[in-house]
């Protein structure tokens, strides 16, 4: 990690956290002058609290940056769309890219700040050229380059990682007891922070004008087998909840939202030979031509061998050396070159195999 010289100022978002915490205390630890910035995204005074508290601890000011309306607006609203759309959103790259390194970093430079420092398990490394380039932090199991594949070149340069060369969250709260954090002992957040306990189908649903309307569950021959209580309760590659008898285990393949249907089949349809993506992100200069490389088509999701094909419009197609399971419309494939993230888009749809 490449730091800047320890008379500019530094933002730090704080979240309330355990990493977040650490992140300022490691910088504060190597002089660099601090302050202190949170969101609120959501009504939660326990979040806020946190944050002053390990500002206090610290001595460091604290500004609060109400983006309650933003966050809905870019965030929550889309979230919810995509769901009714029949695909399955992945909120988590969304906000990165738009509030966190968008609207937040914005703030940050109102602040006079000349860089934002978040907690997340990311590096940076920059070249000769000054140019920033973003890897997956040294410790994979919490890597989240995947989160920050879309946030770009701009942000990317103005950003700071100081959690990416740790070796893993146990040294990162054994840091926390070290430097008395009060948050040392702080729960991980939840993966999507704006989502209940019972899960997204009610969160989307309270949201719904009209009753969810009953469809049909049909294989992919066209056979009718049932019928559901809302598409938007399934996802590509479900089997468990399906409430069907069949001679072998079925799993969700397509949502057909137009026609309000979900369609299943047997395992062996799940996995595609590519996909398609659209709304493509580039660290570096855009690719013309195609290119041998690694992709993830989900957070949990191995990199694998692929060839990556620039498409017009900011697409790409993406063809994988061996055939994947459950390609996701609404998810985002991530594009590496080893442990370096090249880019991103958003997963169209599933290539059909020949």
């Amino acid at each position: 990690m490449n730091l800047p010289d320890s008379s500019s100022l530094i933002a730090v978002a704080l979240s309330g956290g355990v990493d977040s915490a650490v992140t300022a205390a490691l910088l504060q630890q190597q002089g660099h002058r601090l302050v202190g910035i949170t969101m609120n995204l959501l009504p939660d005074a326990a979040a806020t609290h946190a944050a002053e508290e390990v500002a206090g601890h610290l001595g460091i000011s604290l500004h609060r940056i109400n983006l309650i309306d933003a966050f809905e607006q870019q965030v929550i609203t889309p979230f919810v769309t995509c769901y009714l759309n029949g695909e399955t959103p992945n909120p988590c790259v969304r906000c990165n890219r738009l509030v966190k390194f968008g609207l937040l970093l914005d703030h940050a430079h109102q602040l006079g700040a000349a860089r934002l420092a978040t907690g997340h398990y990311a590096r940076v490394l920059r070249d000769a050229d000054g140019r920033a380039h973003l890897y997956a932090a040294s410790d994979r199991r919490k890597d989240q380059s995947y989160f920050l594949a879309a946030i770009g070149q701009e942000a990317l340069q103005q950003t700071l990682f100081p959690l990416g060369d740790m070796s893993g969250k146990d040294q990162v709260r054994q840091l926390a007891r070290d430097f008395g954090l009060p948050v040392a002992a702080a729960k991980d957040s939840q993966d999507v922070c704006f989502l209940p306990d019972n899960g997204y189908a009610e969160f989307l649903e309270k949201r719904l004008t009209t009753p969810p309307a009953q469809g049909l569950i049909v294989h992919r021959s066209g056979q009718l087998l049932g019928r559901h209580n809302g598409f938007w309760r399934y996802t590509v590659g479900q089997r468990k909840g399906l409430g069907i008898a069949w001679s072998e285990p079925l799993y969700v393949l397509e949502i057909n939202a137009a026609r309000n249907r979900v369609v299943v089949g047997e395992q062996q349809y799940l996995y595609a030979p590519g996909l398609l993506a659209d709304q493509a992100v580039w660290f570096g200069q855009e690719p013309r031509t195609p290119f041998e490389s690694h992709c993830k088509i989900r957070y949990r999701h191995a990199p694998v061998p692929c060839r990556v094909e620039p498409q017009d419009g900011a697409g790409m197609r993406v063809l994988f050396h061996e055939p994947q399971r459950a390609v996701t419309p609404g998810q985002t494939v991530v594009i590496y070159q080893g442990d370096e993230v090249l880019g991103a888009g958003r997963i169209t749809g599933a290539e059909l195999p020949c």
